[in-house]
């Protein structure tokens, strides 16, 4: 596909709590463009405080897609997703204006820049028995069978993330290649889009992770602890192994019934949310087409009008084009 007939977008990716969302709204501002949420749980409904959704205030008038699209006690695949984004991208493209990804699930990115992709069809009977064997060996145990037949993806994929073990493990019992070389191969294709990808970047890491620790602070003054028990109530957990892995949900699940204070609840968040942040960098890190920004100057903060003004010229020069 020629460049000139290619959608051009601007995707702004990185770490949780680095400041996507100000970024990517005053972008959109300033390019006449609108955001497609590029963010696994920011998909479901009622899942607002955790996921940290942008408000109506954060957003500025600023039009956000693929934000409460589905039922939290629905499945959402990264297959949905691509389907989804596609359609927003093409649409918003249609109307003259500039799509501008902003998120930080990395595999939903990886994906949609490579387009459409063949999927391997569900074995409910396989899936069944691999979450079996977890629940009855333990996840360690599972994610050790992934190491065995694919190291690539147990070293990508965390042994607490079950619904992606299994996934990796699925494909390979499917297909007889690890998850990794089947990513490969979906990738081979020319991607339907001119993507500029900027990654937001914090030379000090210590800055990043107080960034956030005052968002896990800020998330239970809102009433993050109220809406991880209306969700409990509703069954959505059971019924939604995603949502039960969303870091944001179930660290308070202790305290709901009776394991932990929440002192020791919100430490755990914490420590969790970091840890996250930590493989988000790994995982962007290693991908050639990021092009990072960094949101420091000389030891200080640079100012949200500093930073795009860096990004915008990145953007129109072409720089970090996937």
């Amino acid at each position: 596909m020629a460049t000139e007939q290619k959608i051009k977008i601007l995707a702004v990716v990185g770490p949780t709590a680095s400041g996507k969302t100000a970024v990517s709204v005053e972008l959109a501002r300033r390019l006449g463009g609108e955001v497609v949420s590029c963010d696994s749980m920011q998909v479901y409904r009622r899942m607002n405080i955790g996921t940290a959704k942008p408000t109506e205030e954060e957003k500025r008038g600023i039009p956000h897609h693929l934000i409460d699209v589905v039922e939290p006690d629905a499945p959402f695949s990264c297959a949905e997703y691509v389907t989804a984004a596609s359609e927003a991208v093409k649409e918003i493209a249609s109307r003259g204006k500039l799509p501008i990804l902003c998120g930080g699930t990395g595999l939903y990115l990886d994906r949609f820049l490579c387009g459409e992709m063949e999927e391997t069809h569900a074995d409910e009977g396989l899936r069944a028995s691999l979450f079996a064997f977890a629940e009855r060996e333990g996840v360690e145990a599972l994610h050790a069978r992934l190491r065995e037949v694919d190291p690539e993806s147990a070293d990508a994929i965390h042994p607490n993330n079950v619904k992606r073990v299994v996934r990796a493990l699925e494909i390979y019992e499917q297909t007889g290649i690890s998850k990794s070389e089947f990513d490969r191969r979906s990738q081979v294709g020319e991607s339907p889009y001119e993507a500029i990808v900027i990654g937001l970047h914090y030379p000090r890491r210590e800055v990043l992770y107080e960034r956030i620790n005052r968002r896990v602070d800020s998330m239970l003054s809102d009433g993050l602890l109220a809406e991880t028990k209306q969700l409990l109530d509703e069954g959505v957990f059971d019924v939604n192994l995603t949502a039960a892995q969303a870091i944001g949900y179930k660290e308070l699940l202790g305290y709901l019934d009776g394991r932990e204070t929440l002192t020791e609840a919100t430490e755990n968040l914490k420590t969790a949310t970091r840890r996250y942040a930590k493989r988000q960098l790994t995982w962007f890190s290693a991908k050639p087409y990021v092009e990072w920004v960094d949101m420091e100057k000389d030891g200080v903060l640079r100012s949200l009008d500093d930073v795009c003004n860096a990004i915008i010229a990145r953007f129109q020069n072409g720089e970090g084009r996937a």
